[in-house]
C-alpha cells in the first residue's frame, strides 16, 4: 500500500466518536448533533423532478467534461454571482462535490520532480487540504487563523526560503469553521503571491451562498480578480451544490478559473474515472438556474442565528460569521475536548472540539478552545439545542 496514506491523521468525526465513547448520554434528552455540516433543510422538489425525469440518461456513459447544457447554465450562473464571463468549454468543469475536486486537484497538481514540495492551508481548516498534499507527495504549511488576527491568514509570516517550494495554496473563504470572507486587500495580496512565486490559489467556496443580508453576496476570488483588474491566472474556484441547493448526496459542484490548469485537470480527470450522472447532471442544471430556493434557504439559516446567538452570547465567546452556517465559539475555561464530550454526556448535544479541527503550528493549536456548532437542523432543534447549551455551562440540569 501507498506508505503516505500512513500520515494521515483521523477525520475529526473519528475522533469525535472516539471521544465519546463509553459515554450513555442523559436518557431522558432526544439527540440533537451540530457537529457536522449537513445540511438538513428540504430539498427543493423540482430538482428531485428533474433528477428523476432524467432516468434514462443511465444507460449512457457520460463525458467527463459534462455536458454542455450544464457547464453553460454554471458559466450563467458565474456571470450572475461574481460578474464574469468565462468559457464553457475551456474554464469550466462539473465535478462530483467539491470535495473530490479539491482532493483531486492536488494529484493532478503537484511536480513530482522537485524535491521539496509545499501546500499552504489555513489553520483551522477542511482536512481534505491536508490529506491532499500528503497524498500528492508534499507537505502542508498550516497559517494560523487566529481571533487577534481577525481570523484571516498571514501571508507575511511565510519564510522567503520557503516560497519557491510552494505549488498550490488552499484558501477557504467563506471560512470553515470561522465564517469570514476575505476582503478585497487579502485577495491582493493572495494574487500578487501568486505571481511573484508562481503557485497555483484553489479557491474553495463551497459556503459561498449562505449570507445574511440579501443583495450583499461575499467577495469570491472571480469578483476579486475582476476588481483588480485581472483575468483567472493562477486561479481556480470550487463551488457546490450541497449548501446553496441542499443537495449534499447529489454530490455535484464545479471548478472554474484559469483555463490552463482546467485543461490539465480535466485530463487527469478522464483517467480518474470521476465522470458526473447524466441525471445528476441533469438536476444539476435546473439547480444553477434557479435562485428563488436559495433565497429561501438563507431565509431559514438568518432565522436561526438571530434566534440562536442572543440566546448564546451571555455564555459563550463569538463573533457573528460573516457567512456560512457555524457559530465558531470559545468555550469557558478553553478545554474544548472536556466541553464537548460533557455536553454529550449531560445534555445530549453534539458540537465538534475545534482542535479537532487544526494543526500545531508555531506552538500553537489554533482550534484548541473552541467549538464549532453547526446550525444546519430545524429552528425548533437549533433552540432546543442552544438552551440545552445555555443550561449546561449554568450549571442547570
Amino acid at each position: 500500500m501507498n506508505p503516505r496514506l500512513k500520515q494521515l491523521q483521523p477525520y475529526p468525526f473519528q475522533k469525535l466518536r472516539e471521544l465519546f465513547a463509553g459515554i450513555t448520554p442523559n436518557p431522558a434528552l432526544s439527540p440533537i448533533n451540530l457537529s457536522i455540516g449537513e445540511p438538513k433543510h428540504t430539498t427543493p422538489a423540482f430538482i428531485k423532478q428533474a433528477l428523476t425525469d432524467n432516468l434514462s440518461g443511465l444507460s449512457s456513459y457520460p463525458l467527463t467534461q459534462g455536458s454542455a447544457a450544464l457547464r453553460v447554465a454554471i458559466a450563467d450562473w458565474c456571470t450572475l454571482r461574481y460578474g464574469v464571463e468565462l468559457d464553457p468549454a475551456t474554464q469550466i468543469l462539473p465535478v462530483n462535490g467539491s470535495r473530490e475536486a479539491l482532493f483531486s486537484f492536488a494529484q493532478a497538481l503537484i511536480d513530482p520532480s522537485k524535491h521539496v514540495k509545499r501546500v499552504l492551508s489555513p489553520n483551522p481548516f477542511y482536512q481534505i487540504y491536508e490529506g491532499a498534499a500528503l497524498l500528492a507527495g508534499a507537505k502542508p504549511y498550516f497559517l494560523n487563523n487566529l481571533a487577534e488576527s481577525g481570523y484571516r491568514c498571514d501571508f507575511n509570516a511565510i519564510p522567503e526560503d520557503l516560497w519557491p517550494s510552494v505549488q498550490l495554496a488552499y484558501v477557504c473563504s467563506p471560512g470553515n469553521p470561522t465564517g469570514k470572507v476575505m476582503r478585497l486587500d487579502d485577495w491582493r495580496e493572495v494574487f500578487e503571491l501568486a505571481d511573484r512565486h508562481d503557485f497555483i490559489i484553489a479557491s474553495d467556496e463551497c459556503y459561498s451562498e449562505i449570507y445574511f443580508h440579501e443583495g450583499q453576496p461575499p467577495l469570491g476570488a472571480l469578483t476579486a480578480a475582476r476588481q483588480l483588474g485581472r483575468g483567472q491566472e493562477r486561479l481556480v474556484v470550487f463551488n457546490s451544490l450541497s449548501k446553496r441547493s441542499n443537495v449534499p448526496g447529489l454530490r455535484s459542484g464545479f471548478v472554474a478559473g484559469d483555463a490552463a490548469a482546467i485543461e490539465q485537470f480535466l485530463l487527469y480527470r478522464t483517467y480518474h474515472g470521476s465522470a458526473m450522472n447524466p441525471a445528476v447532471q441533469a438536476a444539476s442544471t435546473a439547480a444553477w438556474r434557479d435562485e428563488t430556493h436559495v433565497v429561501e434557504n438563507r431565509r431559514l439559516y438568518r432565522e436561526k442565528f438571530a434566534a440562536v446567538m442572543p440566546m448564546l452570547k451571555d455564555v459563550l465567546a463569538f463573533e457573528a460569521p460573516d457567512a456560512a452556517f457555524y457559530l465558531w465559539a470559545r468555550v469557558p475555561g478553553g478545554d474544548d475536548t472536556g466541553f464537548a464530550r460533557a455536553l454529550f454526556r449531560d445534555q445530549h448535544v453534539t458540537v465538534l472540539p475545534g482542535s479537532y479541527l487544526a494543526r500545531d503550528a508555531k506552538g500553537i493549536n489554533p482550534g484548541q478552545g473552541f467549538i464549532r456548532i453547526a446550525l444546519v437542523d430545524g429552528l425548533e432543534a437549533c433552540l432546543e439545542a442552544a438552551d440545552r447549551i445555555r443550561r449546561f455551562i449554568e450549571g442547570q440540569p
